[in-house]
């Protein structure tokens, strides 16, 4: 393992030189931007009525998810039972410093209350500290536990907090590990998602991996502006209003 770390970590540095030639992405059209919307509500003030709402906005326009916190995976899941639109929880949120086997048995406890998508928040203190080994291990227990069971893992990587080289080195220890998505943000630090972490994040990832822009995406024009960037997933808590300027 350490020699694929030290060839990661060589990888990155090349890639601060020169990064892939971006993918190209086939344009998605208004119509098609509620399919690729996780509809999220997150706040500690959320209510199940609140939560309620999400879910049949969820089944009238199609979205991708409704992401919550774990307490309303249960009624995510039972709201949304028969719907194209899949239950999402978030795991050691929002500032990824769980212990590994807790974000485990939290992942495990979600997927059997009905959870469907996972976003888990990567150690993000390790990774500044260059632990690469202890967040590789982390993604790849959680990446494990999801698969098991045919969920899909976003791994969120709080992009505000990390240098560019940290950004990198995220994306290539969340394709080792195998997971489905990496993702911008949590939406509780100092900013979201910008066009430009998009970009990178991708042409490192390359066309295959998911890659989720979430914080700050509010508008039609701010979510076209990430799917063009690269982006194949949004969250946002304002998927109605941008469902509904496509629509109009």
């Amino acid at each position: 393992m350490a020699i694929h770390i030290k060839e990661m970590v060589e990888q990155a540095k090349a890639y601060l030189v020169q990064l892939p030639e971006l993918p190209e992405m086939k344009p998605v059209s208004n119509d098609q931007v509620a399919s690729l919307i996780d509809h999220t509500i997150l706040k500690p003030e959320a209510t199940p009525e609140q939560v309620e709402k999400l879910c049949l906005e969820a089944r009238e326009y199609s979205f991708a998810a409704v992401c919550v916190n774990p307490i309303f995976i249960p009624q995510v899941a039972r709201l949304l039972k028969g719907s194209p639109a899949k239950a999402c929880s978030v795991i050691g949120f929002p500032l990824g410093a769980s212990l590994t086997r807790i974000k485990v048995e939290e992942t495990r406890i979600v997927i059997e209350e009905g959870a469907q998508e996972v976003d888990m928040v990567l150690s993000i203190g390790l990774l500044k500290a260059r632990e690469y080994e202890q967040v590789y291990e982390d993604i790849l227990a959680v990446t494990q536990a999801c698969h098991q069971h045919n969920v899909a893992l976003k791994v969120i990587f709080e992009n505000c907090l990390l240098e560019k080289e940290e950004k990198i080195m995220a994306c290539l220890l969340s394709q080792s590990a195998g997971v489905d998505f990496v993702k911008t943000s949590t939406g509780f630090s100092k900013a979201g998602a910008t066009v430009e972490d998009i970009d990178l994040m991708r042409r490192v990832v390359g066309p295959a991996m998911g890659v989720k822009a979430a914080g700050g995406v509010r508008s039609l024009a701010d979510a076209q502006a990430m799917l063009k960037a690269g982006a194949n997933r949004l969250g946002t808590s304002a998927g109605l209003t941008i469902v509904k300027e496509a629509l109009s």
